[in-house]
């Protein structure tokens, strides 16, 4: 799936739960809000009509007096109040009145006179002293039927003689529950058509940014000429600025390899002629010093073509993400391979070479094998004559093969800079340098196995080795 597609769905899903979430809360709340506020106002109504109510009542003309012919007055009277969009065109309240008995000794529809409301939550609890109200359906079958009351008591001279209540249809707050639920719904559809268009905006923008970027990547890998995008600031500017670069690295970094390795081989023909004619030349009757020159010429002209070999195996190896070919290897008899191929070279200067300890893995056996050579070659050269060489393996949460010798280590300037490619200490027994080639193989082959080279001077001579990762 395009990434503008995941990206736009993925905004999508996230701000539209959001929003669903807020929506349906909001409506849900709707309802019990106006009837929060419409029985906040019925307290002030009952309580101001009871106070109006009290002097017919203590007359006994409750039903017939003042208070009851200036209440049927205002039922019946006509309005047209514009309540926002809502018209309001009469008053929609019932009101009831008990003794200190909870008997109904007046009710504005003059239905229920006479009847016995003191086990009715409001009436019941106000003639306790406490605050009463309560909802009940007309028709308990119909949720719509449902009234509100409110009660108030009816006092003189501080005693209560009487409880009035007022009464009000809960159909008659639908129209403004309504009203609020649809503007809510409203708002919330606008609000999610808002954060799809930015959403959507975004994901453009971020989509044409990345392409911006696979494309200068594209044109860079296929070796073409481009100017780095402006995608504004933040991460992806940091992105394209790796980029470019990453690209004038790998610019630098090929050109020299390339002229390393065309330089490597226009030399072997050469160096081949110089060591053919050295052997012809040593064939012949020469003098002492001439001999000894001929020797010379051999001697350095192989040692340039080593050099050239191994400046092209480590151009090969840097080249590699990862191992050409992986294969299980146990490493015990990889070590006794190197170990076997050393013994002539160790010998000469009565040096052993010992293997402790064992270790399964994978990996590229060819290239583990060229570079435990290259540090049992190390080891060898710094070692004391008549001394010991340790290949150690281990394994636990990484496979470890190192190189253990009795020689001077590395001096402390020189540790930062062991894995540099042309860097070499003088050997103690001739105070010659080598290439400066080996080791670098060594790192280089770790890294594309996932692990690392290190090189550490422990007591009584220097350890060198690889940490692989152990899978398979």
């Amino acid at each position: 799936m395009n990434i503008a597609i995941r990206l736009f769905i993925g905004y999508f899903l996230i701000v539209g739960l959001a929003a669903w979430f807020v929506v349906n809360i909001f409506a849900r709340e709707v309802e019990p809000g106006v009837r929060q506020a419409t029985e906040d106002a019925l307290v002030d109504t009952a309580n101001v009509l009871a106070e109006l109510a009290a002097d017919d009542m203590a007359r006994g003309k409750l039903a017939n007096g003042r208070f009851a012919g200036a209440l049927q007055n205002a039922l019946q009277r006509q309005m047209h109040a514009e309540i926002y969009d809502i018209v309001k065109e009469n008053v929609e309240i019932r009101v009831i009145a008990t003794n200190d008995q909870g008997i109904v000794v007046f009710d504005s529809e003059n239905a229920v006179v006479g009847a016995d409301y003191s086990q009715w939550r409001d009436v019941s609890r106000v003639l306790r002293g406490e605050y009463g109200a309560r909802s009940t359906r007309d028709d308990p079958g119909d949720p719509d039927s449902s009234v509100m009351y409110v009660a108030a008591p009816i006092t003189l001279g501080g005693k209560t003689i009487g409880v009035l209540s007022v009464a009000k249809p809960a159909a008659s707050l639908m129209p403004y529950a309504d009203r609020a639920r649809d503007r809510v719904r409203r708002a919330g559809f606008w609000l999610l058509a808002a954060s799809a268009a930015t959403g959507l905006a975004f994901t453009l923008w971020l989509t044409f940014s990345i392409n911006r970027l696979r494309n200068y990547a594209r044109t860079v890998a296929e070796g073409g000429k481009a100017v780095a995008p402006t995608v504004g600031g933040g991460q992806l500017s940091e992105l394209a600025r790796a980029l470019t670069v990453m690209r004038e690295r790998l610019d630098g970094k090929q050109y020299v390899e390339n002229y390393v390795q065309n330089l490597a081989h226009e030399m072997k023909s050469p160096l081949t002629a110089i060591r053919a004619s050295s052997e012809l030349l040593s064939e012949q009757p020469l003098g002492e010093d001439s001999r000894r020159f001929a020797g010379h010429i051999g001697d350095q002209a192989e040692r340039l073509e080593q050099t050239i070999e191994r400046i092209l195996a480590l151009a090969r190896i840097e080249q590699l993400q990862a191992p050409e070919t992986e294969t299980a290897i146990h490493f015990g008899e990889l070590a006794r391979e190197v170990a076997d191929s050393r013994m002539t070279q160790a010998a000469r200067r009565g040096i052993r070479l010992d293997i402790e300890g064992d270790a399964d893995g994978y990996g590229d056996r060819f290239l583990l094998r060229q570079a435990l050579a290259n540090l049992v070659d190390n080891a060898i050269a710094f070692s004391p004559n008549d001394g010991t060489v340790t290949i150690s393996l281990s394994a636990s949460d990484t496979t470890t093969l190192a190189v253990y010798d009795h020689g001077p280590g590395a001096p402390d300037y020189a540790l930062p800079h062991i894995f540099e490619r042309f860097y070499s200490l003088p050997r103690p027994d001739s105070g010659k340098k080598s290439t400066g080639l080996g080791l670098p193989f060594v790192r280089e082959v770790a890294k594309i196995h996932g692990g690392e080279a290190f090189f550490d001077n422990v007591p009584g001579g220097a350890l060198a080795g690889l940490r692989l990762p152990r899978h398979g």
